[in-house]
């Protein structure tokens, strides 16, 4: 905690955060590099790009924060039905097999004895049973992460326009643009190891070039 508000990381996981950054920086891309290459074709109308990155931006970070959500909803809901299925289970070979199934280790980054995880197993079965299905209901953090959702992929879009008001030649100023972009996906790379087990640098050329693949993709299919 910092001067008693949350950090961002501990309302949302931050590979959700940085997920949402790079689809922000892949929209905000997408327009500007765009834009650049039909600049001698119909001419550059700059106000009509900032409106329409902003605009595009906007209505994608109010569609991801329904979809978190949804998505948060679904996965109470989810939990609470795994929850009644364990208690209701007639054996405790059969609540065991649906904890395996919702909380599997195999997927997990670390290797375990079968006799460690029997035990760990029996626990959260010990602790299920005792406990009961909470009401279904969103969270104060459920609504502020759904909020942070927004404004990052909203906000992404801004800095994009920061050499417009400090360049007078809009081609110059665009070409900043994207640069500039591009530099941000970088560095959400970066930010990205920082969570995670990669190299910063390693990271940010993945993450670089990654974003640059789907700008790509997306302009070549009309998006």
């Amino acid at each position: 905690m910092a001067f008693g508000r949350p950090y961002i990381t501990e309302v949302i996981d931050p590979g959700d955060a940085l997920g949402e950054v790079l689809f922000g920086l892949i929209m905000a891309l997408t327009f500007t590099v765009g834009s650049r290459l039909i600049f001698t074709q119909e001419g550059f109308d700059v106000r009509e790009l900032i409106v329409g990155t902003i605009g595009c931006n906007v209505a994608w970070g109010i569609i991801d924060a329904v979809l978190f959500v949804l998505g948060t909803v679904f996965y109470k809901s989810r939990r609470g039905r795994v929850l009644r299925q364990i208690k209701s289970a007639g054996s405790e070979q059969e609540a065991i097999s649906a904890l395996r199934k919702e909380f599997p280790l195999d997927s997990e980054p670390l290797v375990s004895v079968a006799a460690d995880e029997d035990a760990l197993y029996k626990a959260m079965l010990d602790l299920a049973r005792r406990g009961s299905p909470a009401k279904l209901r969103l969270s104060r953090d459920d609504l502020l992460a759904a909020f942070i959702v927004f404004l990052l992929v909203s906000a992404t879009s801004l800095p994009a326009f920061i050499p417009f008001f400090m360049i007078g030649n809009a081609d110059l100023a665009l070409r900043a643009s994207n640069f500039l972009l591009i530099g941000l996906l970088f560095l959400t790379g970066c930010a990205w190891a920082h969570f995670s087990d990669a190299r910063p640098l390693n990271a940010g050329i993945t993450m670089t070039c990654l974003g640059l693949g789907l700008v790509g993709i997306a302009i070549a299919l009309g998006g």
